[in-house]
């Protein structure tokens, strides 16, 4: 015997009111207790390779371009911040002793994924930002061939940047640029993809870590980005994303001992004060990257020089003939 909702062609689930059937028996009713919701999204924190909620179990919610409700993202503490420091400085060294060629294979990876995804991405700014499907699809298209462009830099920093000197005795004297170590990345509130590509991938290219504090306004495509980088073959931890309210984190992020360098995309200066009045205590290199909306799509973006931003140069002498 077939089940009742099937026996009648109806929907188990239903969102119109309870249909009432007469049979030969008398009236069956079918009552529906409710109609069905949908399930609303709240977006973890990736620190560590793993989605985590932030530690104070704060919230926040994020509406549309419109005003539309969307879904909630997780709310970071400074304790969120410590946690994210810790999980990049364990990932330093393993990321800056693999090979140039294999941290470029890992980040074109990363680009395939976007790739596959790429739909995703669309539809997230989309309905986050209110932008036009051409637009969001432009800015998506543009994020993976930015990821490539970056990944592609892996095996030729060094050899572009760094040196041979000619030094007045019998040795051989070389001058090559190094990743600093944990890096914090600050992207700006639009374009919410792009910007963050542009700003993460020549920090992490040379071998440093990052802990990136997403937009303030549109956060939710930098965490997708970060659902679709831990798919990827990048290892835990070097790529951290909170989210929240950035002005929380300033002062934290300018005096933290083990933060190496601060690179800022927002744009706004007092936010840059803030940070090069804080990071003036242990000497952290501050670097600001202004540009517009329309400038983050353009060759602007795509400035090697950027890497130099998060390198150290360190210099070895060694004798000819030995």
């Amino acid at each position: 015997m077939l089940p009742l909702h099937e026996a009648l062609e109806i929907p188990l689930f239903s969102k119109h009111p309870a249909p009432i059937f007469r049979t030969n028996s008398g009236i069956i009713e079918l009552r529906f207790l409710m109609n069905r919701l949908g399930v609303k999204k709240t977006y973890k924190l990736y620190i560590g390779g793993s989605f985590v909620r932030s530690e104070s179990g704060r919230v926040l919610p994020t509406n549309s371009a419109k005003g539309e409700p969307l879904d909630n993202v997780s709310w970071a503490s400074r304790k969120d911040l410590r946690d994210a420091t810790v999980a990049a400085r364990n990932a330093f060294d393993g990321w800056a002793k693999k090979t140039a060629y294999l941290r470029g294979q890992i980040l074109y990876r990363a680009a395939e994924m976007l790739e596959s995804r790429s739909a995703e991405l669309v539809a997230e700014i989309e309905r986050s930002t209110g932008a036009k499907r051409n637009q969001a699809q432009a800015e998506v298209t543009a994020s993976i061939d930015r990821l490539v462009h970056y990944a592609g830099w892996t095996d030729k920093y060094q050899p572009i940047f760094g040196s041979v000197n000619p030094v007045a005795s019998s040795h051989f004297n070389f001058t090559t640029p190094e990743p600093m170590g944990v890096v914090a990345v600050l992207a700006p509130d639009e374009p919410s993809l792009i910007a963050l590509v542009s700003l993460v991938a020549p920090v992490v290219l040379s071998g440093n870590s990052a802990i990136v504090i997403s937009s303030d306004k549109y956060p939710l495509p930098a965490l997708t980005f970060s659902e679709i980088l831990a798919t990827s073959d990048l290892p835990g931890g070097v790529i951290n994303v909170l989210s929240g309210k950035r002005s929380e984190l300033l002062t934290h992020l300018a005096s933290h001992m083990d933060i190496n360098a601060i690179v800022d995309g927002t744009g706004v200066s007092e936010i840059g004060a803030e940070l090069q009045a804080g990071s003036a205590f242990n000497l952290k290199r501050y670097a600001a990257r202004n540009l517009n909306a329309k400038e983050w799509l353009s060759e602007k973006a795509e400035d090697p020089y950027w890497i130099l931003d998060t390198v150290e140069y360190k210099t070895a002498w060694h004798p000819i003939g030995v």
